[in-house]
């Protein structure tokens, strides 16, 4: 069995290597995940946004219907029924 003669200086430059290599791509993944979040935060505002907008519109129709409703009731109160003429 032949030993092999280890470079410890070597062996400490290959782990600083890899240390800073690590913490290069921790960095990086750190920059990424902040640009994740922020992304996240804009398209939840935006998602309120929208679901306001929603809202809004809904019941903006709902109030043009009942609008719409009241005109109708009051045309037709407006109207003179002829006596003559059998009910329907």
């Amino acid at each position: 069995m032949m030993l092999r003669k280890i470079d410890i200086r070597r062996s400490w430059q290959l782990a600083r290597e890899q240390f800073a290599a690590v913490a290069s791509e921790r960095d990086l993944l750190r920059w990424q995940l902040k640009l994740a979040e922020q992304s996240v935060r804009e398209l939840r505002e935006a998602l309120q946004q929208l679901s306001a907008a929603v809202a809004e519109r809904q019941h903006a129709e709902a109030e043009l219907a009942r609008l719409y409703r009241e005109r109708e009731i009051l045309r037709a109160s407006a109207l003179e029924r002829d006596p003559a003429a059998p009910l329907q």
